[in-house]
């Protein structure tokens, strides 16, 4: 890790530590001292510390390099008295499509295991995104919780529930998807307008006879999965590209639709070149594929990366995936939650994770750092 360059003390910094007798002797400062050298009240000092509202830009930044210079730590003491009070996190996460969110739900295990036992997060599952989600949500927001992880799927549903959730105190953190214009606190997902301007730039650069281009999905009125086609038809207007997105098909995230209408597509357009499945719910659209004959004569690309994807992008049968980092994606969203909920520390509206293209040429590195992911 690259290490910062010590900055050199302000004067007000340097009056402080001027005035303590012996380094041994001094005390740790505090916000106290950090007030008194950047000459502002201790209100002003706390809200800086703890990203609160209610501060310039420009005073925030001097009170933080003060801190810094006065070797200011937090108070592990207080925080450990904050975090013995027992609470409780629900996350509300799909079944289906489990390659995407098991690894999701771990990452938020993973980072939920380091302040067992005085924080507890309870999971449950539905069928898929659009499927069961209301009642499991409602369920939860029957019974007295202090924070909800989910992964909203249509905002004429979910939105309701989120106002609720926020009218009775309870903080909601959108994964995997995001619910725009709710109170939610915060969204945590790989950007999905650029995945889909990713494959749109990819498949225009093929320059292998593409020109016939689908898209098999899961429902547009999930964010994630409408602006991954907004991506895609606005890379293609900017690129003034050759290629035809022919048509858009709504699978659900179900296996037996997708590999239906699939056959169905492939049916009806003998000339396709290319299909990009904006979800992780491409087994069956390959198996579509190799049960008409057309697997390797189309250029796929898929999303995320999990073993029965390797050898198909090794063979070449699957052009290229764009990795979502799931395990990134629940960690964060833990991370931001657990920290306005303990902390106070209220985080960005929205983290927006640049996805990873995975080819034939990278595909094993991936594979062997797979594990790297969960630090970071």
């Amino acid at each position: 890790m690259k290490r910062s360059r010590r900055r050199s003390p302000t004067p007000e910094a340097r009056a402080v530590l001027s005035s303590a007798p012996d380094k041994s002797d001094s005390k740790i400062p505090g916000i106290k001292e950090i007030a008194q050298a950047a000459g502002v009240s201790i209100g002003t000092v706390d809200r800086a510390l703890h990203s609160r509202p209610g501060i310039r830009a420009a005073t925030r930044a001097k009170i933080l390099q003060t801190a810094e210079q006065l070797g200011y730590r937090p108070n592990l003491a207080a925080r450990y008295l904050k975090l013995s009070q027992q609470r409780r996190i629900e996350v509300h996460l799909p079944q289906e499509i489990a390659s995407f969110f098991d690894p999701l739900r771990d990452g938020i295990r993973h980072a939920a295991a380091q302040f067992q036992p005085n924080l507890e997060v309870e999971f449950r599952s539905y069928p898929r995104i659009g499927q069961g989600e209301v009642e499991s949500i409602q369920t939860f927001l029957e019974h007295d919780c202090d924070g909800i992880i989910l992964a909203p799927s249509s905002l004429s549903k979910i939105s309701p529930l989120i106002r609720k959730a926020t009218a009775r105190g309870i903080p909601v953190v959108c994964v995997a998807t995001d619910a725009p214009g709710t109170d939610r606190l915060t969204s945590v997902s790989s950007d999905p307008f650029t995945s889909g301007a990713i494959v749109a730039e990819l498949f225009t650069q093929l320059r292998k006879g593409v020109r016939e281009v689908a898209i098999v999905t899961g429902d547009l009125s999930t964010f994630d999965h409408s602006e991954k086609v907004r991506g895609f038809r606005a890379m293609l207007s900017d690129l003034n590209s050759a290629i035809s997105l022919v048509e858009v098909a709504e699978a659900h995230d179900d296996y037996r639709e997708a590999y239906r209408q699939t056959c169905d597509l492939l049916a009806r357009r003998p000339g396709l070149g290319g299909i990009y499945v904006s979800t992780a719910n491409s087994l069956p659209v390959i198996k579509g594929l190799e049960d008409s004959g057309r697997i390797g004569t189309i250029s796929v690309v898929v999303t995320d990366l999990f073993p029965e994807l390797v050898p198909l992008i090794h063979t070449g049968k699957v052009f290229a995936a764009l990795y979502q980092r799931p395990l990134t994606q629940g960690r964060m969203a833990f991370e931001a939650l657990y920290h306005f909920l303990m902390e106070g520390i209220r985080p960005r509206p929205v983290h927006k994770l640049p996805p990873h293209i995975v080819l034939r040429s990278n595909l094993d590195l991936f594979i062997e750092n797979s594990v790297v992911e969960l630090e970071g």
